[in-house]
């Protein structure tokens, strides 16, 4: 089932653009990093925002996070490290963290290790396109594109033009 449309997308990134802009007092040292793979296109996304709306175009930068999975070791976790690509340091930066889906919080802790490795920025801010509840962890999103409840027994499936050649979110239940 269809959940966001790609006019909710695109109506969504331009509001967490202006809110990551707002809230971090303006664009002056402020990066976009995107969590590997649809958060880094959402960060890109959020990039273009911000420059037709301040005529600021902020680095972006890739965080792969798969080395800081605490289920790492479990046997379970079947993530292909590809690598960071963050061309700037961190160094008292306001970082803006871009992820499509806000989950269990998991995801987070991990992203916050690996930025702790590059530099000890002024500040870190999550944005997400989706919520979806179900917090293990204590993390929480400065900005959302849409809160939706769902059921452990549930997936929110996000797609992308640049990747799955649409923009939509699904809601689909688990098998």
């Amino acid at each position: 089932m269809v959940i966001y449309t790609a006019e909710d997308i695109s109506r969504a990134v331009r509001r967490l653009a202006m809110q990551a802009v707002e809230r971090s007092e303006g664009t002056e040292n402020c990066v976009l990093i995107g969590i590997r793979t649809r958060g880094v296109i959402l960060a890109r996304r959020m990039q273009e925002e911000i420059f037709r709306a301040e005529g600021v175009r902020l680095p972006v930068g890739i965080l792969d996070i798969s080395l800081y999975r605490d289920d790492l070791l479990s046997g379970s976790c079947d993530a292909v490290y590809r690598g960071s690509e963050v061309d700037f340091g961190l160094d008292g930066k306001k970082v803006i963290l871009c992820d499509d889906v806000l989950f269990t919080g998991r995801t987070v802790r991990a992203a916050l290790a690996a930025l702790a490795q590059m530099g000890r920025a002024a500040s870190v801010r999550l944005y997400c396109l989706i919520d979806r509840g179900h917090r293990e962890l204590p993390f929480w999103a400065e900005g959302v594109g849409k809160n939706l409840p769902t059921s452990r027994k549930e997936r929110v499936v996000v797609h992308f033009r640049e990747t799955d050649g649409e923009d939509a979110v699904y809601l689909q239940k688990e098998e």
